[in-house]
């Protein structure tokens, strides 16, 4: 499964795959409207849905609320995107372990975090680099 389904999305929660026909209309309605032309693979995380889907080759994934507000989305992105401060402290602080996958968040208030993949936990950084926490994939 991609890093964009489980811990991601900031939520360290499990994931339910769900069928089109179980999501609701405003949701289905919003992801049609924010990514024309895209069919999702649809999850229920939590009160949320996440909606998972390939754009311009890269994986993605955007994550509404029962009511079609987006709250996230996430991209995959190459591991040597990751700014050189959030390397460093997963080599100060998982020394040994590799990184498998990294992506970029954007919150629907526009906050953007990094996302890093380590030892089946996802490990979050603000846009600066900042540690933030540890979440279980």
């Amino acid at each position: 499964m991609p890093l964009l389904i489980g811990g991601s999305i900031l939520l360290a929660a499990c994931s339910q795959r769900l069928s089109d026909l179980k999501v609701p209309t405003a949701v289905k309605y919003s992801f049609a409207k924010d990514f024309p032309g895209n069919t999702p693979k649809w999850d229920k995380e939590d009160s949320n849905y996440e909606a998972t889907f390939k754009m311009d080759g890269k994986t993605m994934s955007a994550l509404y609320n029962e009511n079609g507000n987006g709250q996230e989305t996430e991209t995959d992105i190459d591991i040597t995107k990751l700014p050189a401060i959030v390397t460093d402290y997963i080599s100060q602080n998982y020394k040994g372990e590799k990184i498998k996958e990294a992506a970029l968040i954007t919150k629907a208030s526009g906050e953007v975090n990094y996302e890093a993949e380590v030892n089946g936990m996802d490990l979050l950084f603000t846009k600066d680099g900042k540690f933030i926490k540890e979440a279980k994939d």
